[in-house]
């Protein structure tokens, strides 16, 4: 579906088209895809956002693989994502996207906008940008957020803008952070990304590990990998309900979502198609029966030296007896022996949660970047 043609943009007289990307060769045609089956439009779109990567990071380790992509990118029942790829004549310049959410937060959406070098500064960004915003308008979307990701040396010794949350900052002068300001979104929260290297010391993982279990007493570990048992699949979806109540948002518009098993075995067969593989680890409390809380780890072939340190949870009314740095120990070690070649871990955390950060810490996870949370609420 061709979008504007806009004549003369940044002073180029070429025309610039906005047009919808189908994401597989055969939209609609089941539910088993690959790779293989996404569209030239899609696969321009995701080497933009490799270069684009490499460019930030030097690396692919924050970077979906394009199997990965095609399965986020189809969309399922939780979410409707549209992707729209920008030309300038024939030449592929940039890209937006609008991701809605259909069961909880339908008054929201995600804006994401990439312009490639050689096109940035000729205002193709703010274009994109409004293009992607009147899609969520007109579906009715009015509270907006984004998301975007500096480099730790980029911001060592940077004028700061700071989050609302009142914890971190940005550099004001990272691009991105001045294309937020001026397109009128603002900064609620502030997220640490960090990285472990592994193989952690194996005293040091037996030292943690024992300080944890002294306080957690009457509580007992379990684990899976890729397929949560049938007998745990329910406690497991309340606890995924419970983690989207849980962390911190800071003043982002976003309420909790409604977790039952049939989303967890969606989510796992997503990741399935997708190459990826999970590791977690949870913890029981004996008494009961109930499950407390849950670590998860990812692994993809496509970037095997590095995985993502996913959700971690202890529930209200079980915290205070270390079982979130338990869960992590157990799963790191599960993630050492199955994944080998793996060299680093990664995760995100709120610079605000300094409970969650401070366990990292003791792993021995260090600052890697900064991602700023951005929204916008339309009049």
């Amino acid at each position: 579906m061709a979008g504007p043609e806009l004549d003369g943009v940044a002073g180029t007289p070429d025309a610039l088209t906005i047009s919808a990307v189908d994401v597989l060769l055969a939209p609609g045609s089941g539910a088993v895809a690959s790779a293989g089956d996404a569209t030239a439009d899609f696969t321009v779109c995701h080497d933009m956002r490799v270069a684009h990567e490499l460019e930030l990071w030097g690396n692919l380790d924050r970077c979906p693989t394009l199997a990965e992509a095609v399965e986020f990118w189809r969309g399922n029942e939780y979410e409707e994502r549209q992707l729209y790829l920008a030309r300038l004549g024939r030449e592929p310049v940039g890209f937006c996207s609008v991701t809605l959410p259909l069961r909880e937060n339908t008054h929201t959406a995600g804006i994401d906008v990439l312009i490639s070098p050689a096109h940035r500064r000729r205002g193709l960004g703010r274009i994109l940008r409004q293009h992607a915003e009147t899609v969520a308008r007109e579906r009715g979307r009015m509270s907006l957020d984004a998301y975007h990701e500096v480099p730790l040396a980029n911001a060592d010794g940077a004028v700061l803008l700071p989050a609302k949350s009142g914890a971190g900052g940005l550099p004001l002068t990272a691009p991105a952070v001045a294309f937020a300001l001026a397109s009128g979104y603002e900064l609620e929260q502030v997220e640490r990304s960090s990285r472990l290297g592994l193989p952690v010391a194996p005293e040091l993982l037996d030292q943690l590990e024992a300080e944890a279990s002294s306080r957690a007493a009457g509580y007992g570990l379990t684990g899976w990998d890729d397929h949560c048992p049938e007998a745990l699949v329910d406690a497991y979806a309340r606890l995924k309900a419970t983690m989207t109540e849980d962390v911190p948002i800071a003043g982002m518009d976003w309420e909790g979502e409604d977790w039952d098993a049939a989303r967890v075995r969606d989510e796992e067969r997503t990741l399935f198609r997708g190459g990826v593989q999970s590791a977690v680890t949870a913890a029981l409390h004996l008494s009961t029966g109930e499950l407390v809380a849950y670590t998860v780890l990812n692994w993809r072939p496509g970037v095997p030296d590095t995985i993502a340190q996913q959700d971690t949870l202890v529930a209200g009314g079980h915290r205070g007896h270390r079982l979130g740095l338990l869960v992590k120990l157990a799963n790191l070690r599960r993630a050492q022996g199955r994944w080998p070649s793996v060299r680093s871990v990664l995760t995100w955390n709120a610079i605000e949660n300094r409970h969650m950060l401070a366990i990292n810490n003791a792993l021995g996870f260090r600052p890697a970047g900064y991602e700023g949370e951005w929204q916008k609420r339309l009049g």
